[in-house]
């Protein structure tokens, strides 16, 4: 994004997304430890509550409030086509599971990409919120990533996100989700690679997790199940703090059904590992 227009575009843009994004972290919390939260299951058996559905409400309405002619992807309500060339990719609780049990490390993600072109580029800008932790990190391609704690700080308050310097998965703190998402990939072995490989261990996924690979406390986040709708965000953000974001070949997309963010420097260390086990 060297063109000053395009970087002008896409402050734009992050200053709603951001919006977006604190707005659905407010609904979020309003239904948060609330007793007799309806779940119900997907066709993916995956749950889905009140609370999915009014946050992503919100999203598509702050987002296409402001830009009618953009398209939308969200976890909830599926795709709207657009005529701008710009598409949204949200998921309003990314953690379902954790919110439903009164985690609060469950994740508010937005993330904009151009679909022109013919095909579909990686997403220019994306927003990680931790609404019940109070964390927020954002970014767009060129602008650099940015962290704010305490919530509804938006960019005024926001400090540069970096990544770990840390060069070797022993320096550093692992991330990934639990061991029933890597069963269902028949990939136990993968895991305990990584574990072993590692200086510490823990299981903070979902966009926890990559906040953590954004803003240095962690150095790498690896998921084997992983929709657009959750990687859309996060690759712009890691990306402009410093560190990568690919699937599990090392290639930089959102829609391979896995993925991994580090730091950069231990990322072909990791890559090596998974693709070991294939």
């Amino acid at each position: 994004m060297d063109d000053p227009t395009d970087r002008d575009e896409l402050s734009r843009r992050l200053d709603v997304a951001i919006r977006a994004v604190e707005e659905a972290g407010r609904e979020t919390l309003r239904w948060f430890g609330r007793k007799g939260l309806v779940v119900e299951l997907k066709e993916d058996r995956s749950p889905v509550t009140e609370a999915d559905r009014a946050a992503e409400g919100v999203l598509r309405k702050v987002l296409l409030g402001a830009f009618p002619t953009d398209g939308f992807l969200g976890e909830e309500t599926g795709t709207t086509s657009g005529t701008s060339g710009f598409e949204w990719i949200c998921d309003p609780i990314d953690g379902t599971k954790s919110f439903i049990h009164g985690v609060p490390l469950y994740a508010t993600l937005v993330g904009c990409r151009s679909i022109g072109g013919g095909g579909c580029a990686a997403p220019a800008l994306g927003v990680i919120s931790i609404p019940a932790v109070g964390e927020m990190v954002f970014a767009a391609s060129g602008l650099g990533a940015w962290h704010s704690r305490g919530g509804g700080a938006g960019r005024g308050a926001a400090e540069p996100a970096k990544v770990s310097i840390a060069a070797t998965l022993s320096g550093g703190l692992f991330t990934t989700s639990d061991s029933t998402s890597f069963d269902v990939r028949h990939r136990r072995d993968a895991r305990d690679a990584l574990e072993r490989a590692s200086g510490l261990t823990r299981t903070w996924g979902d966009g926890y997790g990559y906040l953590l690979v954004a803003t240095g406390r962690a150095i790498a986040m690896v998921d084997p199940l992983l929709n657009p709708w959750d990687a859309a965000a996060v690759m712009p953000v890691v990306v402009e703090a410093g560190g990568r974001f690919t699937d599990w070949k090392g290639r930089p997309r959102i829609d391979s059904g896995d993925g991994v963010a580090t730091n950069g420097l231990i990322h072909e260390s990791v890559i090596e590992i998974l693709q070991d086990r294939d």
